[in-house]
């Protein structure tokens, strides 16, 4: 068995995502849709030789589009988990500012909220399937930009547009269609804050990044009050603050 070495790279882009490497495959024809400008503005990819490039007509004048072919949609598949096997291998950028070993990935990170959302307790108006879908996706457009963070000096409406931008190629990677649109919508309204699963997967944010600084002071001896001081009392749900006060505890104990 031949050993295999994998180089970890922290990185906060400052090159506008126009002279970034192409991400779309050769094969693959985007377009935008007329209204390019709106933050929901619709998502087109096709293939450049395939029949759905040319719609069909009907005679009574309207235009239907047939689906995807099965190779065409798992060429689409695996140009888009290609893409995102980025996020397996970007670690979490705050960790390494404090030089913090082997830090985790940002795939880490979501994976654990995924978890979060799922063995936590029923909420009345919360539909838990959004959750982990919700979570599993929040930090998806960093497979292109990168952990962008507070301490890049990047401004917040400057994050959003690089990473609207890059979730748009990566929908467009993916072929378009019901699956890219779950996403991005998953995506733009956790950004928002827009509904009852967005501030409960905002919460699990925070808390996979307060659970996991406590394991870094207990592992590695660090002290990493910052993280636990920029999140307190910014818990927006019941669980958040019940499992923010759990992990709380135990770094008191810890302390003793």
């Amino acid at each position: 068995m031949r050993n295999v070495m994998i180089h970890r790279v922290f990185f906060c882009s400052t090159k506008p995502l126009s002279i970034l490497p192409p991400l779309t495959p050769p094969h693959l024809r985007l377009s935008y849709s007329a209204a390019a400008s709106s933050p929901n503005r619709a998502i087109h990819c096709m293939a450049s030789d395939s029949p759905l490039s040319q719609p069909l007509t009907g005679g009574d004048g309207s235009v239907s589009v047939p689906p995807p072919s099965p190779a065409s949609s798992a060429s689409s598949a695996i140009d888009f988990l290609s893409l995102c096997s980025r996020l397996k291998t970007t670690p979490r950028a705050g960790w390494g500012k404090r030089d913090v070993k082997n830090p985790e990935s940002i795939a880490d990170h979501m994976y654990r909220m995924g978890l979060m959302a799922l063995i936590s307790s029923d909420i009345p108006g919360v539909n838990r399937d959004k959750c982990i879908k919700m979570a599993i996706v929040h930090d998806i457009a960093e497979a292109i930009v990168g952990d962008i963070t507070p301490s890049c000096g990047i401004p917040k409406e400057e994050k959003n547009r690089r990473e609207s931008e890059a979730l748009e190629q990566m929908c467009k990677l993916l072929g378009g269609g019901e699956r890219a649109e779950e996403i991005a919508e998953l995506w733009r309204e956790y950004e928002a804050n827009a509904s009852p699963e967005a501030k409960v997967v905002k919460d699990f944010d925070k808390l996979e990044l307060i659970l996991q600084a406590l394991e870094y002071e207990q592992e590695q001896g660090k002290d990493l009050e910052e993280f636990f001081e920029s999140t307190a009392g910014k818990f927006q749900t019941d669980t958040g603050k019940a499992w923010a006060l759990e992990i709380a505890s135990r770094r008191r104990k810890q302390q003793h």
